[in-house]
């Protein structure tokens, strides 16, 4: 089956329970329709570069999903329908990053620095 990743932007006045919930919703579309969710990443709010729809920050959240085209189609259907996602973007990969993403790996970067910067 082709590999997916699929990053939304949840609004900011979410709370992280109600951006889990709409992880977790995508999820069980995603497994309904005979597909995988391999890994499921929050990378928290943060700033936008310019406003949507109003909102200057967001929760990014990615999901790592392996399934058809047709299952994909059925998610940013339901993605586009819900109001309380305000953007999102569906790419196809030959392969699936192993352990932390990119931006997972920056976050944990920048603690750190503030850590030494800190304890200094």
């Amino acid at each position: 089956m082709p590999l997916y990743e699929h990053v939304f932007l949840a609004r900011q006045d979410l709370s992280q329970a109600q951006v889990d919930a709409l992880a977790a919703a995508a999820t069980e579309i995603v497994e309904s329709n005979e597909g995988k969710v391999t890994k499921t990443e929050t990378w928290g709010l943060r700033s936008l570069a310019y406003k949507i729809q109003k909102n200057r920050k967001a929760h990014f959240v990615l999901l790592n999903i392996e399934a058809s085209g047709a299952t994909i189609a059925e998610l940013e259907r339901q993605t586009q329908i819900n109001e309380d996602v305000i953007r999102y973007m569906t790419v196809r990969v030959d392969e699936h990053e192993a352990g932390p993403s990119v931006m997972m790996r920056k976050n944990d970067r920048e603690r750190s620095r503030r850590r030494e910067r800190e304890g200094e």
